[in-house]
């Protein structure tokens, strides 16, 4: 899970260019979660800008919850996200939240 701001263009089925700020809900090695203001339809192809880079998609789910559009998009051929080359600002790190606690220094006491 992360959260950030990505810009996204698609092509609606009328052929109106649509250029958006969103944010960027989660993100994997094939696909994203995006929360938008309107809905996209399924099987239209998306773009994905970062600050250094783009990723390219399709939309494979959209529906409406509470405050806004969730929209899936699983990337394109070999277009691959790697934190490597785009690391979300909020991005949980799984790995870290379930690693043990570093045991403290013998004779320390915590604070109560």
């Amino acid at each position: 899970m992360c959260a950030d701001m990505v810009g996204v263009q698609w092509t609606d089925d009328s052929g109106r260019a649509h250029n958006s700020t969103v944010i960027l809900e989660d993100i994997s090695a094939s696909g994203a979660c995006l929360q938008l203001d309107s809905p996209i339809a399924l099987g239209t192809p998306i773009e994905i800008e970062y600050r250094k880079g783009r990723l390219e998609g399709s939309v494979c789910y959209c529906f409406f919850r509470e405050i806004g559009y969730w929209v899936g998009v699983v990337f394109a051929g070999k277009t691959r996200w790697s934190s490597r080359d785009f690391r979300p600002r909020h991005l949980l790190d799984l790995k870290k939240l379930l690693a043990k606690p570093k045991a403290r220094p013998a004779g320390r006491k915590s604070a109560q």
